[in-house]
């Protein structure tokens, strides 16, 4: 029989959020592979945890991964743990929990803190549909191209962005997707936790005369739905109507059907669309 891997969140700030579940499992688990076994064994020496400690991180996830995977196969169990919060997410436990998958090695959770989640619901900002996009690229021509897809992003957006990019990130947002609501929260579950709900423009200004520090988390309004629908059917409105009928047309619809796609483009009953193409016939 194969070993299990389980990930283990960890708290992001508060020992407090620990769960009664994690401790118990990395108490029994047979070896504990942490993102940096020098922050880590503070964490296990408070809750008196004697279990074996290896290194897993970014920079050594391929070979280690190797040899973690040997180890599950061969039987052993072993908890994943990062720095603070969730495996897996911005991290390199994604690999880990592939290369398991891969190789029918049984994959659990010890479900726990996760800044994005804990900072979204605290936000202020509409928690219905978001999406996470972590911290932006390194290379120029990647992060451009990220923000450039996230222009039209309707969702709630959610980032991670560290204290000496911050300013940097929020003039590009700013460039992008212009003056938005966002709440930028810091130091979560900690006595100095900070959300700090403004508009991209006032926080690019507030961060030019204060210096940032901390890990922090941005949350991003979405733009407004019915602003893209306006400016949608603004754009039809550029077309005639015999134009606008034409595209369905060659896309193989029916009189009935390019009628009804038109009428929807514009926000008007087909009875409209109806009666603007008599007077053109």
């Amino acid at each position: 029989m194969t070993g299990t891997l389980y990930l283990c969140a960890t708290p992001i700030g508060n020992l407090e959020d620990m769960t009664f579940r994690c401790v118990r499992i990395l108490k029994e688990a047979d070896l504990i592979a942490a993102e940096d076994t020098r922050n880590s064994i503070k964490l296990l020496n408070h809750f008196g945890i004697k279990t074996p400690m290896t290194s897993y991180h970014e920079y050594n996830k391929v070979e280690k991964g190797h040899k973690l995977v040997e180890r599950l196969l061969g039987g052993a169990n072993i908890a994943l743990i990062t720095d603070a919060g969730t495996p897996g997410i911005s991290d390199p436990g994604e690999e880990l929990v592939a290369m398991c998958h891969e190789a029918g090695i049984p994959v659990t959770a010890a479900p726990g803190a996760a800044a994005c989640i804990t900072a979204l619901t605290i936000s202020g900002i509409s928690t219905r549909r978001f999406v996470f996009e972590a911290f932006l690229p390194t290379d120029k021509k990647e992060r451009k191209r990220v923000l450039v897809s996230l222009k039209e992003e309707t969702r709630t957006i959610v980032m991670y962005e560290a204290p000496h990019r911050l300013l940097r990130t929020l003039i590009l947002l700013r460039e992008t997707l212009g003056n938005r609501k966002i709440s930028i929260c810091k130091e979560l579950t900690k006595r100095h936790e900070t959300v700090f709900g403004t508009t991209i423009d006032e926080a690019a200004a507030y961060y030019e005369e204060h210096e940032a520090r901390g890990e922090y988390v941005l949350i991003i309004e979405g733009r407004s739905e019915a602003e893209m629908i306006q400016k949608e059917r603004a754009r039809w409105e550029e077309f005639s109507i015999e134009e606008h009928m034409q595209q369905y047309f060659d896309k193989g619809m029916s009189k009935k059907e390019a009628m009804k796609q038109v009428a929807k483009d514009r926000g008007v009953g087909k009875r409209d669309i109806y009666q603007m193409i008599l007077k053109q016939e």
